[in-house]
């Protein structure tokens, strides 16, 4: 049975570049790296770079995207530093909670969310998706 995600691993087609990015651009902890690849952390979560000569060079169509956790107070600073950055915004935020949605250098669908699951079904109890379907009790907020 899953428990949960192991860990992300994103082809890059420059390991250099991608490395500088994620550590310190989006602020990731280096843990290790060598030749063709990296690892890097942030909070208990872990992702792999690895470099690979079919890494995409632009954004792939649909929405598919990764988003990583910002505390709310820390949001403004982090959404200025990835702007600051030059990485392209992708996507206006109309979702509950604080995001900002980015490319990475190899054209990786990217966000950063202040907000966690609580919150977003928080705001799917006042405003319903249309055939939404519960399938567990509702949370109450405390």
């Amino acid at each position: 049975m899953i428990t949960g995600i192991n860990h992300v691993t994103l082809a890059v087609s420059d390991l250099q570049r991608a490395f500088a990015f994620y550590t310190e651009v989006l602020g990731f902890k280096p843990i290790a790296k060598w030749t063709r690849g990296a690892y890097l952390q942030a909070g208990n979560d872990w992702i792999c770079l690895s470099l690979d000569a079919e890494a995409r060079n632009s954004p792939h169509p649909d929405y598919t995207h990764l988003a990583f956790s910002v505390p709310s107070q820390a949001f403004n600073d982090a959404a200025d530093a990835i702007r600051a950055s030059n990485a392209t915004i992708w996507k206006h935020n109309s979702s509950e909670g604080d995001s900002l949605y980015f490319l990475d250098p190899d054209g990786h669908k990217l966000e950063i969310h202040s907000g966690d699951l609580k919150s977003r079904l928080a705001a799917l109890r006042e405003c319903p998706y249309d055939g939404l379907e519960w399938f567990v009790q509702q949370p109450k907020d405390d």
